[in-house]
């Protein structure tokens, strides 16, 4: 299993940063309208994909067990890093190389270390939770779906994003809550007012 999620994970970078430019113009394209929505914006979205793209180039070179191991999510330069390592190390070397792309504005470590995962069968039910639960907000009342991301490790659901208000992140929340076979959720999202989403000139 790993050796296949490997080699998906083998292209899809190649894709990312081996000079597939046409590609990426023709998917660009085909989500503008999706980008335009969200409450980062297009260049906020742009942003955040370039981030994306160089974090994976810095953890596949320095470990690929990091790179396939450790879950990715990203929205305004606000980086959230889930899943399992096998060492406290790779933990740590995997935040350092988040902080490094130009734009990232906070690395929050989620991810865990040591024996645990649960495997392949553990692996099914956390993708099922989060399309699930990315379905459900589709079609909840008072919720901006496009502003969540969303992401399932070992039962726990980590949300990432940006709320209109705290009655709308309280939907949220709840909905993922009453999921089946969800253990836990652990909330990063901030409010649209937040003053960490327009840090003041010069802030580092």
């Amino acid at each position: 299993m790993r050796h296949a999620a490997f080699a998906a994970a083998l292209l899809a970078l190649a894709s990312l940063l081996g000079g597939c430019a046409p590609s990426l113009l023709v998917g660009a394209g085909a989500t503008t309208g999706v980008a335009a929505s969200e409450e980062r914006g297009m260049d906020g979205t742009a942003d955040d994909a370039i981030i994306r793209a160089q974090i994976n180039d810095l953890w596949f070179k320095h470990d690929h067990a990091m790179f396939l191991d450790v879950g990715l999510q990203i929205y305004e330069g606000r980086v959230l890093l889930t899943g399992r390592v096998d060492k406290e190390s790779q933990r740590d070397d995997a935040v350092r190389l988040a902080w490094q792309p130009k734009g990232v504005r906070e690395v929050i470590n989620e991810v865990r270390f040591g024996a645990g995962g649960g495997g392949a069968e553990q692996y099914g039910r956390d993708t099922v939770i989060s399309s699930r639960l990315r379905a459900e907000l589709l079609f909840t009342k008072g919720v901006v779906s496009i502003n969540y991301s969303v992401r399932t490790v070992e039962g726990t659901v980590y949300l990432l994003g940006v709320a209109q208000d705290q009655a709308e992140l309280n939907r949220v929340i709840a909905v993922a809550r009453n999921l089946a076979d969800v253990q836990a959720v652990v909330n990063h999202v901030i409010l649209k007012t937040d003053p960490r989403r327009h840090p003041a000139t010069g802030a580092s």
